[in-house]
């Protein structure tokens, strides 16, 4: 599934491309944790939208190569936009846009932050803050699985590891059926509502294809998440749309407030009948919005 690319450190990265061949450049960053699959509803939308989508799986995800070191060491959220860089090279893409869901938020603003010259802008879909926003309750609203998995994170690789081991094993058999109960306290009923049919479906793929290595490529992710990101979204440049739901229970709706508040002429959506979930049934605003943003 998909094509692989090798980086110079000698990583593989698993990508996929979709939508409209002719169309400007969108880079899609999936969420924590997420691999590269083909979701019907987004290439769908980005066809429609006039958008050649490009995604791939972050280190450790699907087939993408787990980066190496010694365990104490993390790479910012920065690392991504270099690996970002790389593949566009590759693929001979020049400008893009770029959104980022959940997790890939950090992603996507850290490529507004690493390509100011090249990333026309960016969007953040339900994205969580950094871990040191000033007056940012970082962990209030969130369900009591994150709660637990961030308290763990924050304690280190080898106290948060048992715990990643568990969540892999389950999510890498999950299938749309069990879906709902998989995310436990993380959803309430508007997101346990729009967790159906073929959006349950591509979750659910997404969860077991990130699982193939294991839990590394989620230990990794969210050791990246709660440490530096490795820039300041207060310097960011380029043109920024935060999307956000009030009934998110896995990237509350003050962490879109914040990010709002806090980017510079950030253009703020946020929803007070949304969640994590339900939020992206309205990916073709989010879109047409995004190429707004971008001058499209």
């Amino acid at each position: 599934m998909g094509d692989y690319l090798t980086l110079d450190d000698g990583r593989t990265l698993e990508h996929l491309v979709g939508g409209d061949p002719d169309g400007f450049p969108l880079v899609y960053h999936s969420g924590t944790p997420s691999a590269a699959v083909e979701d019907p509803a987004l290439f769908g939308a980005a066809a429609s939208a006039g958008l050649r989508l490009v995604t791939y799986s972050r280190p450790g995800y699907g087939h993408s190569t787990p980066r190496g070191g010694p365990d104490h060491l993390v790479a910012p959220v920065l690392a991504d936009a270099d690996d970002t860089a790389a593949l566009l090279d590759h693929l001979g893409i020049g400008d893009f846009v770029t959104l980022g869901w959940s997790g890939g938020g950090p992603r996507a603003l850290a490529c507004g932050a690493a390509m100011p010259g090249r990333c026309r802008a960016v969007s953040v879909l339900a994205g969580v803050a950094p871990r040191d926003a000033a007056g940012l309750d970082w962990l209030a609203g969130m369900g009591e699985e994150n709660v637990r998995d961030f308290e763990a994170v924050e304690a280190g690789r080898e106290v948060y590891r048992p715990i990643a081991e568990q969540q892999a094993a389950e999510l890498g058999a999950v299938t749309a059926d069990d879906i709902v109960a998989a995310f436990g306290d993380l959803v309430d009923e508007v997101d346990a509502g729009a967790l159906t049919g073929d959006f349950a479906e591509t979750v659910a793929e997404s969860f077991r294809r990130a699982m193939q290595q294991g839990p590394v490529g989620m230990v990794g992710d969210n050791l990246q998440i709660v440490a530096p990101w490795g820039f300041d979204v207060a310097d960011l440049r380029v043109p920024v749309s935060i999307w956000q739901g009030e009934h998110d229970r896995m990237v509350p709706y003050a962490h879109g407030q914040w990010l709002a508040a806090s980017i510079p002429g950030a253009r703020p959506h946020l929803f007070a009948d949304e969640g994590h979930l339900s939020l992206v049934a309205r990916i073709d605003d989010i879109l047409a919005d995004l190429k707004d943003l971008a001058g499209l």
